[in-house]
């Protein structure tokens, strides 16, 4: 297997490649009237394992996936409140935004 780099929007996915050793090496913010996030992984052979996705073939743990998509969350939240901030609070921890109605 070689190694490379892929990058995607789905946070699914990129928990999947977390799941089967791909390495988060980033997050990239782009907009076009409301911003995305890309992550960029790299790790031995994740091409194969990006065919695997779409083809339907992904098999995980599902607790490691869950793991992973929240170590994912996490990551994307704290890069979005250093770089502007966000309303989203996913441990609740501040509910100030919310306002009753």
């Amino acid at each position: 297997m070689k190694t490379n780099s892929l990058e995607t929007t789905d946070i699914f996915r990129g928990a999947y490649f977390l799941c089967r050793g791909g390495e988060l090496s980033g997050i990239r913010f782009r907009s076009n009237g409301k911003r995305i996030a890309s992550f960029l992984f790299t790790g031995r052979g994740l091409d194969k394992l990006d065919k695997q996705y779409r083809d339907g073939q992904a098999l995980v743990n599902p607790l490691q996936f869950r793991e992973s998509l929240n170590h994912l969350r996490d990551i994307l939240f704290n890069k979005l409140r250093e770089n502007g901030g966000t309303r989203y609070d996913r441990k609740r921890k501040n509910r100030g935004y919310q306002t009753r109605r």
